[in-house]
């Protein structure tokens, strides 16, 4: 079952690379008390994720925290240092935060994974974006195509922020 707008977020380990190594982060925790814009992609270094996912959101994470949101996250199904080797050559510190769901246990929780295995990718997750207040979805953008960069873009988040 695929989570809805007024769904609070599922419970789950993600992790994210720290200057002492990767760290376990419970979903639960890291939504707490906050205002986060979450966008997941199908994968680190790939094309779309790099080329126009991850690069709008940097370039416009200081218009969107000034909308209100206390953080900007992105999570793929990727390990912690693929995530923070991405972060890095995208330039996302002190704007987007890099989380890993190694696993995929956030994509299959939230009913947004996506079958790549024909690709020789595995499961992983949708492309999407979602605004998340203290836990509790409020919104909920999915692409239709993995490739697509429209519905789930910074510029499509930003105008749904006014």
């Amino acid at each position: 079952m695929t989570i809805n707008v007024g769904d609070r977020l599922p419970s789950v380990t993600l992790r994210q690379v720290t200057p002492e190594g990767p760290k376990e982060l419970r979903s639960d925790d890291f939504f707490r008390g906050k205002k986060v814009v979450l966008f997941a992609v199908p994968g680190a270094f790939t094309p779309a994720c790099s080329q126009r996912h991850l690069p709008g959101y940097v370039e416009k994470a200081a218009d969107i925290k000034a909308k209100g949101i206390d953080e900007v996250a992105c999570v793929a199904v990727n390990d912690p240092a693929v995530m923070g080797a991405w972060g890095k050559d995208q330039k996302t510190e002190g704007k987007v935060t890099m989380l890993a769901d190694g696993s995929g246990d956030f994509a299959r929780a939230l009913g947004l994974e996506l079958d790549l295995t024909k690709g020789g990718l595995g499961i992983r997750s949708k492309r999407y974006s979602m605004l998340v207040d203290n836990g509790v979805v409020k919104s909920l953008n999915v692409e239709q195509q993995p490739g697509q960069v429209e519905a789930s873009s910074a510029e499509t988040m930003l105008r749904a922020l006014d």
